[in-house]
């Protein structure tokens, strides 16, 4: 099982400058759904943000101990014009 902090941590580390949410979704340690804004996504398209985000959790992914992750990724823009 791995926390929210850690899944935040693994994605920081990828991404120094994001800003991640990360919610467990069924309370078990293996189904989140993961917000994150970072300026690293700027010019690109959203599967290759997610892309970003999928490899700086892979290990995770790869063992299982994250089952499913939902995703929503944003540029610092993007996320401002989507919650003004």
């Amino acid at each position: 099982m791995i926390s929210p902090d850690q899944v935040e941590a693994m994605i920081k580390a990828e991404l120094p400058d994001a800003k991640v949410q990360v919610q467990d979704l069924t309370g078990g340690g293996d189904h989140y759904q993961v917000t994150v804004v970072s300026s690293a996504f700027a010019g690109k398209g959203l599967v290759q943000q997610h892309q970003m985000v999928y490899g700086a959790v892979r290990q995770a992914m790869s063992s299982e101990a994250i089952h499913a992750l939902a995703l929503k990724t944003y540029t610092p823009e993007t996320w401002a014009a989507t919650t003004s």
